[in-house]
């Protein structure tokens, strides 16, 4: 590899301006004074904007995280992808498939994710989808009983991503650049008739918790997938049918209010997200505490 071609072409990419490249991608500043264009943050769910971009600076920095940088700094972050593969895709040779709304809009089941029309499914077999798998700390094994590779078509031309398919038969759908769901969009429910039930938001952190309890009896719980927040009320039916109903819930500020309301609700509640308490989600925790398989790392979850 030409290093020295890279890092010009690193240079170059800090060049790109950053409010064009967020409007690219579907966010719009919700105020600009002066030179600072506030957002809605890109990187996690907010209801009041503190992601700032300095356009004389073209430099961005998120206050709710307390992180910022430059365009190659947010790209990594809000692609999860590596600096290479981000320059591939602005010198033209990887073409970066888009979020279709802001995050804040996309637990709204009405969104203009109904433009995605489902083509075909297979299991997972190419390689960029497992190689994020390996990212997220998810066997390629564990993923295939419960996801499919889905072939999609969005504004003319055709995708493919991880598909987690829900109770009414559309699909959570995720890959290194986009996140996104096919109509209808609802939870997704695994009734094994066990008194315990485990809630998760999203099905990244079902798949952790089936990564890290993989040599226990599966039957011994009933799960809930979210796949939003928002359908905590039309989950809450099927969770309250149980004993007792464990909350793995993120743990931004939705997470948490949602985490709070259902205490209140009854005792059969607990939050198990102190687990990871220092992470937003239960995979982003085991993707920081190394393999899962290393057991002296993970501690036992009930």
């Amino acid at each position: 590899m030409d290093v020295r071609k890279q890092s010009t072409s690193c240079e170059e990419a800090r060049q790109v301006d950053m409010v064009a490249y967020l409007s690219r991608l579907g966010y719009e500043p919700a105020k600009v004074r002066n030179f600072d264009y506030w957002y809605l943050s890109p990187l996690r769910d907010e209801k009041t904007p503190s992601f700032k971009v300095n356009r004389k600076l073209n430099r961005w920095y998120d206050h709710g995280l307390g992180k910022g940088g430059n365009i190659v700094d947010f790209a990594i972050q809000y692609h999860h992808c590596t600096v290479g593969e981000f320059l591939q895709a602005v010198s033209g040779n990887l073409s970066f498939h888009h979020p279709l709304v802001p995050v804040s809009q996309q637990q709204h089941p009405e969104s203009k994710e109904s433009k995605i029309s489902i083509l075909r499914e297979r299991p997972l077999l190419s390689y960029p989808l497992c190689r994020y798998l390996h990212q997220r700390r998810i066997s390629l094994g564990l993923a295939r009983r419960y996801c499919k590779e889905v072939s999609y078509e969005l504004n003319g031309k055709e995708y493919f991503s991880i598909g987690f398919k829900n109770d009414s038969g559309g699909y959570e759908l995720r890959n290194p650049y986009f996140k996104a769901s096919s109509s209808p969009k609802d939870i997704t429910t695994f009734n094994n008739g066990a008194k315990e039930a485990a809630v998760f938001e999203g099905f990244m952190d079902f798949l952790s918790f089936m990564a890290i309890h993989k040599n226990q009896q599966q039957f011994q719980r009933d799960y809930v997938v979210l796949n939003s927040a928002s359908f905590f009320e039309k989950a809450r039916p099927f969770m309250e049918q149980h004993e007792a109903i464990r909350l793995y819930l993120d743990r931004d500020e939705t997470g948490q209010n949602y985490s709070r309301y259902a205490l209140s609700l009854s005792n059969k509640y607990q939050d198990e997200s102190r687990l990871y308490r220092h992470h937003k989600d239960l995979n982003e925790w085991i993707m920081n505490i190394g393999k899962i398989q290393n057991k002296n790392l993970v501690p036992k979850l009930r």
